[in-house]
């Protein structure tokens, strides 16, 4: 060994990198993707990889330059706050130490003097572009992501490509069949086809990841953990429950309209700016439903900004994030923040400060299906809506007359401790009175 690499092997200290606290009173989050592999280069505020606690998805990134040494978890494993994640291998001359680092993205091969590459395969890495929901699919399946081809932008492995890669790829080609030589046979008179029954398209749910005749026992971790607590509070709650039928033929038609304005920014442009929009109005003028009370209910805080969660279904679970001061927002301000909500939710990658500090919730268990729920309320808020499906049905005009009409049914639950009935009622009667005559709202508009 040479003086100088001898006294570059004395600079070089192996530094745990420590899981710091992330906040929120987490104590442990799961590994969903590692951003580095053993052998790699970091500087700080490199991606070191990405954790989902029970609240939020969070990106780690590195404090130190140097060389991974050592990784401590693999995927979906769980990390304890203050626990090392990496060893890292440090040094007080980056440029010249780690400069044979660089020359791991050549796909030419080149020798190494130290002996920690040494005892590394000597193999060209590359990271597979997937989801954590994708990489879930894939662990619960013992499906190696590399092994799949991927049909995503940048070769990114889709959901749809590990279906295919368990249920064998694609199709084999048709083998040639020889054509026999033709026979002249009678033709007989046509017979009209009868006209098929039309049948309803059966749902489709994501596969189960289970083996056909085994047992499966897995920890409850991540946004399921959170369940368990939130729900577990929340049935400590009195729940008053009320149920309407809204005509939102107007708010249909108005939507069209708005579709076709936004149609050029490519942003999806539902019913749900429209009714978290007219939540907040209500909410004006019953502000005790935008309000939180103390676990033992002896102060109730009527809060000022209207937080307004949207509950949603992922593979992970229910998350709720929230549209933050909706009252301040436009309608098309609000369809923004939900784009961006949905997008990061499907990724697994809201941050924590969309996942708290909500202050009203809606379920829109419409988009799957039903008509009536029984939504349950996250403590401590004291009130929440579950959204039905649109359905046409036929209803009586005022002069009688049956009319084809758009129909949504609407279930509230809130906290019968400090919530009235009487006020539930009231409220759902002026949040139906701006969805089915959605030209008033303009008029009260902020």
């Amino acid at each position: 060994m040479c003086l100088f690499s001898y006294f570059a092997v004395l600079c070089r200290k192996i530094v745990p990198f420590k899981l710091a606290d992330i906040g929120e009173g987490i104590k442990e989050v799961n590994v969903k993707e590692w951003y580095v592999n053993v052998g790699d280069h970091v500087k700080q505020f490199d991606s070191i990889c990405q954790v989902q606690s029970d609240k939020a998805s969070v990106t780690i990134t590195s404090r130190y330059d140097g060389v991974i040494s050592k990784l401590y978890y693999e995927v979906d494993d769980v990390a304890q706050v203050g626990d090392p994640l990496v060893d890292i291998e440090t040094d007080k001359d980056t440029e010249e130490t780690h400069r044979p680092d660089e020359s791991d993205d050549s796909s030419s091969s080149s020798s190494s003097s130290s002996e920690d590459e040494k005892s590394q395969p000597q193999v060209l890495k590359q990271k597979v572009l997937a989801t954590p929901a994708v990489r879930k699919i894939a662990m619960e399946n013992s499906i190696k992501l590399s092994d799949v081809a991927g049909t995503g932008k940048d070769g990114r492995v889709l959901k749809e490509d590990i279906m295919r890669h368990i249920q064998g790829g694609a199709p084999p080609a048709a083998t040639p069949v020889a054509t026999p030589t033709p026979v002249a046979v009678p033709t007989p008179a046509a017979v009209p086809a009868p006209t098929p029954a039309r049948i309803s398209p059966i749902p489709v749910v994501p596969a189960v990841s289970i083996p056909i005749g085994k047992d499966k026992t897995e920890p409850i971790k991540g946004v399921r953990k959170a369940m368990v607590k939130s729900m577990t509070e929340a049935n400590s709650v009195p729940l008053f429950g009320y149920c309407d039928e809204i005509d939102v033929t107007k708010l249909v038609f108005l939507r069209e309209s708005a579709k076709a304005v936004t149609a050029a920014t490519g942003m999806k442009f539902s019913y749900m700016p429209f009714i978290i929009k007219a939540t907040s109005m209500a909410l004006h003028q019953f502000p005790i439903l935008n309000a939180s009370v103390d676990k033992e209910c002896e102060n109730i805080t009527y809060l000022a900004a209207h937080n307004i969660g949207i509950a949603m279904d992922t593979i992970e679970g229910l998350i709720v994030p929230n549209v933050k001061n909706v009252q301040s927002l436009s309608v098309y301000e609000i369809a923004a923040e939900l784009n961006r909500l949905h997008a990061l939710g499907l990724e697994g990658k809201l941050s924590t400060a969309d996942m708290t500090g909500g202050t009203f919730s809606l379920s829109n268990i419409g988009a799957i299906g039903g008509t009536y729920a029984k939504p349950v309320v996250l403590p401590p808020q004291v009130a929440i809506g579950a959204l039905g499906k649109f359905q046409v049905l036929p209803r009586f005009d005022e002069e009688g007359n049956v009319k084809k009409t758009h129909i949504m049914n609407v279930s509230w639950s809130a906290d019968h401790r400090v919530i009235e009935g009487a006020t539930m009622a009231r409220f759902s009667n002026v949040w139906k009175a701006y969805l089915e005559n959605p030209a008033t709202m303009t008029i009260h508009l902020r």
